[in-house]
């Protein structure tokens, strides 16, 4: 697969991608806002795996940087063979009174950089007649709790229509979709947790691992862990008057406003 970008590769999944892919021996682009962070994992991984580390800082709420990253996604020179559509942005609050600047970013972050980076990698990808696209979802999709469910059941259903017009171009596009998974995105979203106990949770290295031999098998919708399997083959059978009863938003552990994740 040679080269694999990341978004959001500083920290939670993107992090963790980024480490299975560098010790699987892939050259990795780095994409995240945190400069610091970013060229200290860059170091990090070309010392433990003898991988070249590329660090590619952006803020994908803003178009100018979604374009550069688009630029290096569609380099000929050196071509991306995977493309992990990470980044992602909790923000801790209800759309009903939230600030709607930081409804829009959390919009720009999940779907419409989605959007233009699929676009940027799948036109280059076709042309070589190989490549994958990953795009990180979320049982979410299926639930009805807030913007952050309307942005992931995006992301799912773009997904399946990418998947369906790659067909025979040697290009997939595969969505992984994982319940709840220990990083730091709740923290960083100020999102409490809490009530939730230790079964329903998670460890990204469990989750990479599976979306990462999904794309390998050029699966299109990936749910890691059978439990959470379990789980969205029953709510895919719910009338959505009860899906929409059990969403339930989660309060935000204080009042000030969530950082992005």
């Amino acid at each position: 697969m040679g080269t694999a970008l990341v978004t959001g590769a500083s920290a939670g999944l993107g992090l963790e991608f980024a480490w299975q892919l560098a010790t699987a021996k892939h050259d990795v682009v780095l994409v995240a806002r945190d400069e610091e962070r970013l060229t200290r994992l860059a170091a990090q991984l070309e010392a433990a795996a003898g991988v070249h580390a590329e660090v590619l800082v952006a803020d994908l709420t803003r178009d100018e940087d979604v374009a550069r990253v688009a630029e290096r996604l569609r380099d000929p020179e050196r071509p991306v063979g995977l493309l992990v559509n990470n980044a992602g942005l909790g923000l801790g609050k209800p759309f009903v009174g939230n600030d709607i600047d930081a409804e829009v970013k959390a919009l720009d972050v999940m779907v419409r950089a989605v959007l233009v980076l699929s676009h940027a990698a799948a036109g280059a990808m076709v042309e070589r007649g190989r490549g994958a696209i990953l795009n990180v979802g979320s049982i979410a999709a299926l639930m009805a709790s807030g913007t952050y469910s309307a942005h992931k059941a995006w992301v799912r259903s773009f997904t399946e229509s990418l998947a369906v017009e790659l067909k025979g171009t040697g290009v997939t596009a595969t969505v992984v979709n994982p319940g709840f998974t220990h990083t730091e995105f709740h923290e960083r979203g100020q999102i409490d947790m809490s009530s939730f106990p230790e079964l329903v949770w998670l460890n990204a290295e469990d989750v990479v691992a599976a979306a990462l031999a999904d794309v390998r098998r050029g699966v299109v919708i990936s749910t890691p862990s059978a439990r959470y399997r379990t789980v969205s083959a029953i709510v895919r059978t719910l009338p959505r008057s009860a899906v929409r009863r059990i969403g339930k938003y989660r309060r935000p552990m204080d009042e000030t406003a969530a950082p992005d994740a």
